[in-house]
Formats: C-alpha cells, sequence, structure tokens
C-alpha cells in the first residue's frame, strides 16, 4: 500500500486540495486580502491558496504526532528583506494556520490533544487515499 511517505509531497498536496476544496471547508472572507507573514511583500496569487495551505497543514500533522502554531510559524516563515542590513528569518502569520487548524478540526481530520494537534484516521484515511491516486497517476 502506498502511504503519504512514498510520493511527492507537492503533488500530494495539490490532490489532498482538490479533496478538500470537494469537502467545502470554509475559508475566512479576509484570506484573499492578508499576506501569509511579514516575511511576503505580496497577498497570495493563487485562488486555491487555503486549501492548499490546509492541505499542507494536515500533510505536516501526519509526518509529525504532535503540531503546533509555534512550529508551524517557524515552517511556513522565510527570508525578509530589510534594505541594505543582512536578511533574517522571519516567522509567517499565525492567524492564518491558526484558523486553517481550527477548520481542519471542524472537518474532523485534526484533534486537539494537550501538547498540539494530532491528525485523526479520517485525516490519514484522506491522506492515504490522495497518495493512492499520484502513485496511480505516476505509474500511468
Amino acid at each position: 500500500m502506498v502511504s503519504v511517505y512514498d510520493v511527492d509531497a507537492l503533488k500530494l498536496v495539490r490532490a489532498t486540495a482538490i479533496k478538500l476544496e470537494e469537502m467545502k471547508l470554509e475559508a475566512p472572507k479576509w484570506v484573499g486580502n492578508v499576506k501569509s507573514g511579514a516575511h511576503r511583500q505580496r497577498l497570495p496569487q493563487d485562488e486555491k491558496f487555503w486549501f492548499m495551505r490546509c492541505a499542507s497543514i494536515l500533510r505536516k500533522a501526519y509526518l509529525t504526532p504532535q503540531i503546533g502554531v509555534s512550529r508551524l510559524r517557524t515552517h511556513y516563515g522565510g527570508r525578509k528583506e530589510r534594505g541594505v542590513k543582512p536578511e533574517k528569518h522571519s516567522r509567517a502569520g499565525g492567524n492564518m494556520i491558526r484558523k486553517a487548524m481550527q477548520t481542519l478540526e471542524k472537518a474532523g481530520l485534526l484533534s486537539k490533544s494537550k501538547k498540539g494537534r494530532e491528525i485523526t484516521g479520517k485525516g490519514k484515511s484522506l491522506l492515504d487515499s490522495a497518495a493512492m491516486e499520484v502513485s496511480r497517476a505516476q505509474v500511468a
């Protein structure tokens, strides 16, 4: 059986984002009007940015037993240009990550624990089925 570890991460996230969009997850109204962090210069250009971010968070929760907003802020952060001064790492905004995790919790894909959030059986099966689709598409 094919799992999340066996397929390309970007293809898996795209396939999972399509499945999440079919589940009709509600995106906050402000998602297309804010940057994803202080290190970004522009708003997200992709129309499906919310679903891609949710799918990516779900994949990270699959790979890491317990994950929280702080670690994800570091993961999604990046290099901030500061003019003539050297660049520094800047963390991503936490509100977008928090709202995505709350949306995934409402859908039953994530659950809260004492040390963060962990993926549920429903979330694992969603990612495994997306991984199966991706592996079939690679073979064909």
